[in-house]
């Protein structure tokens, strides 16, 4: 029988709180320890430690919590602790943590194969590879295109962030903080004109129209028969979650099969219930040759993954795909445990919801805001766009005080785009309607006084 979201009990009380000496003494104790160990070149947006955390809410080390409206980047769409991972896990370690599915294989990474071919798009055969990370899927996904094909030419699009290995690095489109000074980067990798409908000089312009500016560009510049793959975020995330027009991906991929290009999905960060659907291509009926995936897989583990035709994967010769860790046991019964949980609470209709609550309290604060641009996104993958007041010019300045703000008031939320101006919500798939609307309040708040 399917529960919903409303049956969770959670460990955690479910209420925001924050002291006034935020950060607290802890949190600032081990900043300093980190300071002193951690390479300064990573970076965390939130100058707090995390003790613990559960549902929509997250309590650091001196007793404050927040509300989580960024799931650990679209991460722990079924909470941070959901019993169901957290019992797999326990009684994973306690057999084993790692064989390498390359050396002496185990059953956890055949079911979680197994339950990949079902739930992606497509009734066509298909086979399933098990990685790390969402860049070292697509590494992967385009090392099987090129085989595949025995072409070398990549397409990636304006906006893309596809990863930060040196492969992913050419194929994202922003440079700061992804490439600068980290080139030279893979070569064979074109960018073309996403559909970006709010910035469109063009605003009349149809998903299928700018979809054929995309392949002119391709077949003058490259020529579809030189052409691998192309790679394309549904809804793209870090570059601002882009919703393009509908009619593009599917203009792409129609043109893509006529000439033998292999068409993949990257579902990294849309993936796994996140927009309504189990992935993003399915509002509009595309069929990926190959798909990415992670983040929300495995509720917090690392693990991801491949999938696409059989006939694509199985041209790879023997020992051509894996990796040490690949498909980890341990990430594995995760995997499988997260999915049952999104079966069995119907998070596709739970994020569904989310939007219907997010989406009319933006909307509404966007007709008494002249800084918010745009307000857009599917599911619980929702954005708005904040602008100088009485035009589209980009508002960064802004952007960062309401992130301030809400963080100061004890809500978490994440910050993106290409131009640094976009604030993206991805709340835990199990939040509260309660702690939503708590959260969305705040937010409220916080451009009100930061406009």
């Amino acid at each position: 029988m399917t529960t919903t979201a409303h049956d969770i009990t959670y460990r955690l009380e479910q209420k925001r709180r924050v002291q006034a000496d935020f950060p607290g003494p802890k949190s600032v104790a081990l900043t300093e320890r980190r300071k002193a160990v951690v390479a300064a070149g990573v970076a965390s947006s939130v100058p707090v430690f995390v003790a613990d955390a559960d549902g929509g809410i997250i309590h650091d080390v001196d007793g404050n919590s927040f509300i989580d409206l960024g799931a650990g980047i679209a991460v722990t769409s079924v909470g941070a602790s959901d019993p169901a991972v957290v019992g797999a896990v326990k009684e994973a370690v306690e057999h084993f943590t790692h064989t390498c599915f390359m050396v002496t294989p185990y059953e956890g990474y055949v079911a979680v194969a197994e339950q990949l071919n079902r739930l992606t798009p497509g009734d066509h055969e298909k086979r399933t590879v098990l990685f790390n990370s969402g860049a070292e899927a697509v590494e992967n996904a385009v090392k099987v295109a090129r085989l595949a094909t025995g072409r070398d030419a990549v397409v990636a699009f304006d906006h893309a962030y596809h990863g930060r290995t040196n492969l992913t690095m050419a194929l994202t489109a922003k440079a700061m903080p992804y490439k600068t000074n980290f080139g030279p980067f893979a070569p064979e990798v074109y960018r073309m004109p996403m559909s970006y409908p709010y910035r469109e000089e063009n605003p009349e312009i149809t998903g299928a129209e700018a979809a054929k500016r995309a392949i002119t560009m391709i077949e003058k510049q490259i020529g579809g028969e030189q052409v691998a793959a192309i790679i394309i975020e549904p809804i793209q995330g870090e570059g601002g979650f882009i919703v393009p027009a509908d009619g593009f991906l599917p203009a792409l991929a129609d043109w893509a099969k006529e000439k033998g290009i292999v068409f993949i999905a990257d579902e990294v960060q849309s993936g796994f219930c996140r927009t309504g659907e189990w992935f993003a291509v399915n509002h509009e009926g595309v069929v990926p040759d190959i798909i990415t995936m992670a983040k929300g897989i495995a509720g917090g583990m690392p693990l991801s993954a491949i999938t696409g035709r059989a006939d694509l994967l199985d041209a790879v010769h023997p020992g051509g795909l894996g990796g040490t860790y690949g498909g980890n046991p341990v990430a594995c019964a995760a995997a499988l445990a997260s999915i049952g949980s999104m079966e069995q609470y119907d998070l596709n209709g739970r994020a569904k919801h989310i939007e219907e609550i997010a989406l009319g309290k933006l909307r509404e604060l966007a007709t008494e805001q002249s800084v918010i641009g745009d307000v857009r996104g599917r599911g619980a993958m929702l954005a708005i766009e904040l602008v100088q007041a009485g035009s589209k010019e980009p508002n960064p300045e802004l952007t960062k005080a309401v992130a301030a703000a809400c963080l100061k008031e004890g809500v978490i939320i994440l910050t993106c785009g290409t131009y640094g101006n976009v604030i993206r919500l991805l709340p835990p798939l199990v939040i509260s309607d309660e702690l939503l609307l708590d959260g969305l309040a705040v937010l409220a708040a916080a451009v009100k006084a930061n406009a």
